[in-house]
């Protein structure tokens, strides 16, 4: 298998908008957003009111080039990108666990982003 191709069914939308405004860790994030599920999948959104915490998998879409080896923030040692939360990856996707604090319709509310 050479190519993994993924649909979007969503859109982030966060306050953050540089890498520099990430928290460090995920636990120290104070910052609240929406995930607005397109309407044609919002079916699939049927009782996660019944969930405090949803994982969501994304794209860094405005990640780039990458290296194997990175410093890390407040590191000064050179580590694999694997073992940090780099955004600049050979596939650049993350994972985050947020809190979800509401639904409204096709729209996520969140807490917790990073």
């Amino acid at each position: 298998m050479n190519e993994i191709t993924l649909k979007p069914i969503g859109i982030v939308h966060s306050p953050l908008t540089r890498h520099s405004e990430a928290p460090i860790q995920p636990k120290y994030s104070e910052y609240n957003g929406e995930i607005e599920i397109f309407p044609e999948f919002a079916d699939g959104l049927k009782d996660i009111d019944g969930f405090s915490h949803i994982m969501v998998i994304f794209v860094f879409h405005k990640s780039r080039d990458y290296e194997l080896l990175t410093y890390p923030y407040m590191d000064n040692e050179k580590r694999g990108v694997f073992a940090t939360r780099s955004p600049y990856r050979p596939n650049p996707i993350g994972i985050s666990v947020v809190r979800l604090s509401a639904v409204e319709g096709n729209t996520l509310k969140i807490e917790g982003l990073d």
